[in-house]
């Protein structure tokens, strides 16, 4: 179940420099709170972070600072969260004739004193892939 769909400002460091700052869409899915009875989820909390062309900055490029301070900010045991960077479609070129694919990637971080650090990205494949693109589309 979608517990959250917002526009996620992270704030960056530098003080008045705000370096690294930007934002994302941001969406928390629960699915406990959909998952029939006997069904248990070895990480129930799906995040799925994606670029927005308002920001600056993207996910990738802030990926354990963002991861970070979702966590902190809504409360998420991070060993029980499934991360995942979604890079929309993007078109570029003259007449917008090139095309950059629609990806989904999963990130890994090694969790040191409830900071996300050392991220490691995999791309999703099937049967993954197809079942975080049913979820988002429950939502669309």
């Amino acid at each position: 179940m979608l517990i959250r769909d917002i526009t996620y400002l992270w704030k960056g460091w530098g003080g008045k420099l705000n370096l690294a700052s930007g934002m994302c869409r941001l969406r928390i899915y629960d699915l406990t709170k959909a998952a029939r009875k006997g069904i248990a989820h070895l990480r129930p909390i799906i995040v799925i972070v994606s670029d927005i062309p308002e920001s600056k900055m993207s996910v990738r490029s802030c990926a354990g600072h963002i991861a970070t301070m979702v966590t902190k900010d809504f409360h998420i045991d991070p060993h029980r969260m499934l991360w995942i960077e979604h890079y929309p479609l993007k078109s570029y070129g003259e007449k917008n004739e090139r095309i950059i694919p629609e990806t989904f990637e999963a990130v890994e971080f090694v969790w040191q004193e409830d900071k996300a650090i050392k991220p490691i990205w995999r791309i999703l494949k099937t049967p993954l892939l197809d079942e975080i693109k049913k979820l988002l589309n429950k939502d669309c």
